[in-house]
């Protein structure tokens, strides 16, 4: 029997498992490039308005460390400056995730073992997992290249650009199957990736602020922005990636070959003699199995709010276009542009944040289906006291990380104007002020899972539709009643605009109602795996 015998078979599993999952995002990042590209025209529909742009741009260190530089003052240069680096390493962030997903997380769950007792190669299932990750970073890349050249910008810069976000795709999708071959569990597998990945775009962020640095040539991230997008178009620079994407694909297999079934090269670490007041009831369990991961969502938001107020000091200067300075004079001048980009900013930290809370339920459904649910409800424990652990923690992070965020960004903002505590109390608020929402999405979350466990992963889709209506339902000219159905339409855009409680009051309420109903249903339905 060959080593990749039964891996057509496993190809066409994975997808039927992702087909509603990476659609989605395909669409949504489809849809974020083409509206940027729109936007972007109508800010600066001049050369020289872009050429101003783009040399306000390049003078901030800190833009583009976030982001990287604009090479050349044309519309679609300007247009994806945001997205180019920063895309890549959220589409290397989703690969990571799917390569993970069908490679190591299926021998953790035992699958891989029993269907190795069938009619399937050794190498089968890292190949299925390999192929399923290189064909849906290329779907994406070109759907979202196809997104620009529908907004109006050139087709071969197009191309460029979503060839470039499927490189990184690519590369991050090999360094996931080699972590995969390295540890024993999947949420290893895919915190030693990200580590990659955040070194990665560390590494671009340093060697962009320097200039012209090697540093840059020296991550996968600073690749994609190499291929230089409208800028040029150097294509021979792909080549890089595609090299070091076979190179780790080779490295994956020659692993894979040398380490058991179920097993990881890299030695388990012993944990602790005794559980002690760490696995101490329901919600001792819940913070044990989840604390690694609000750290790290904890740091990313402690280094991004530093980045955030300071941004907020320059916006003005981006906006040097005659129009643009009439637009800033009509809102209120440039205290009232830099309000009103915190308040963007916080609303898509909203949005992530989000995000966060859900995957907190999509954990014990992972639970679930890992047959660990059932040895707990064995016991003393409450099915209502094991849901509200997971529930406590869904709720009470975003508390942590929007404060987190509103705290860093309003002392960086604050030490540029001199009144850091006005500024710190003024973006405390304005994250705060997001939770009503976050807390909608874990009811919507936490309903779904106590109705239909497998059902939970229906949140994703309906943040990425309420993350649409957001971005798109105004250019679209939907009716307010669409708009609506998101519950981020209803927020205080903070800091700079008054606060009405009465939405804020309803989304609560609804999100109560929502959890109570997820207790609810936990309590009736069947445990499932």
């Amino acid at each position: 029997m060959s080593s990749l015998t039964g891996t057509g078979t496993l190809v066409r599993l994975a997808l039927r498992r992702d087909r509603v999952r990476l659609p989605v995002w395909t669409v949504v990042f489809a849809a974020v490039a083409a509206s940027s590209a729109a936007a972007t025209a109508a800010i600066y529909p001049a050369t020289g308005d872009r050429q101003g742009a783009a040399d306000s741009i390049n003078s901030v260190p800190a833009l583009v460390a976030l982001y990287g530089p604009v090479y050349e003052p044309t519309l679609g240069a300007t247009s994806v400056f945001k997205l180019t680096a920063f895309g890549a390493a959220l589409i290397a962030l989703l690969m990571i995730f799917t390569a993970v997903r069908h490679t190591r997380a299926e021998e953790e769950a035992g699958r891989r073992e029993l269907l190795g007792s069938a009619v399937v190669g050794r190498y089968a299932g890292l190949a299925a997992g390999l192929i399923v990750t290189a064909v849906s970073s290329l779907a994406l890349g070109l759907f979202s290249g196809a997104g620009l050249t529908a907004a109006g910008l050139p087709v071969a810069g197009s191309l460029a650009f979503g060839l470039g976000w499927a490189s990184a795709g690519l590369v991050f999708g090999g360094v996931a199957a080699v972590t995969a071959q390295l540890t024993k569990s999947a949420r290893a597998a895919s915190g030693l990736a990200v580590v990659a990945l955040l070194a990665a775009y560390l590494l671009r962020a340093v060697g962009d602020s320097a200039g012209p640095h090697w540093l840059s040539w020296a991550s996968p991230i600073g690749w994609t922005q190499q291929v230089r997008p409208f800028a040029g178009d150097v294509w021979w620079v792909l080549i890089v990636p595609l090299l070091a994407a076979a190179v780790l694909t080779v490295v994956a297999v020659v692993l894979a070959g040398v380490r058991d079934l179920d097993a990881g090269l890299l030695p388990d670490r012993a944990g602790p003699a005794h559980a002690g007041r760490s696995l101490s009831g329901a919600w001792g369990l819940t913070w044990r199995l989840n604390r690694a991961n609000l750290t790290a969502w904890l740091a990313g938001y402690v280094l991004l709010g530093p980045v955030l107020g300071g941004l907020a000091g320059n916006v003005g200067k981006m906006l040097d276009s005659a129009g643009a300075r009439a637009l800033i004079t009509a809102l209120g001048g440039e205290q009232a542009m830099e309000n009103a980009f915190l308040a963007a900013e916080f609303s898509m930290a909203a949005v992530i944040t989000s995000a966060y809370a859900i995957t907190v339920l999509v954990r014990l459904r992972a639970e679930e289906r890992a047959s660990r649910v059932d040895p707990l409800l064995a016991t003393a424990l409450d099915r209502r006291r094991l849901l509200a652990g997971y529930l406590l923690l869904a709720a009470a992070a975003p508390v942590v990380l929007l404060t987190a965020l509103g705290l860093t960004a309003g002392l960086a903002h604050g030490s540029r104007t001199g009144h850091p505590g006005t500024e710190v109390a003024r973006l405390v608020g304005a994250g705060l002020a997001q939770l009503p929402a976050v807390w909608v999405l874990t009811g919507l979350a936490a309903a779904l899972f106590g109705f239909a466990a497998r059902a939970v992963t229906l949140a994703w889709a309906a943040l990425a539709t309420f993350l649409l209506l957001g971005e798109f339902g105004t250019l679209l000219k939907l009716d307010q009643w669409a708009l609506d159905l998101s519950p981020f339409t209803h927020l205080p855009r903070l800091p700079g605009s008054v606060v009405h409680a009465t939405p804020l009051l309803w989304l609560t309420a609804l999100s109560a109602a929502l959890i109570t109903a997820g207790v609810l249903g936990f309590r009736r339905r069947d445990i499932v795996a």
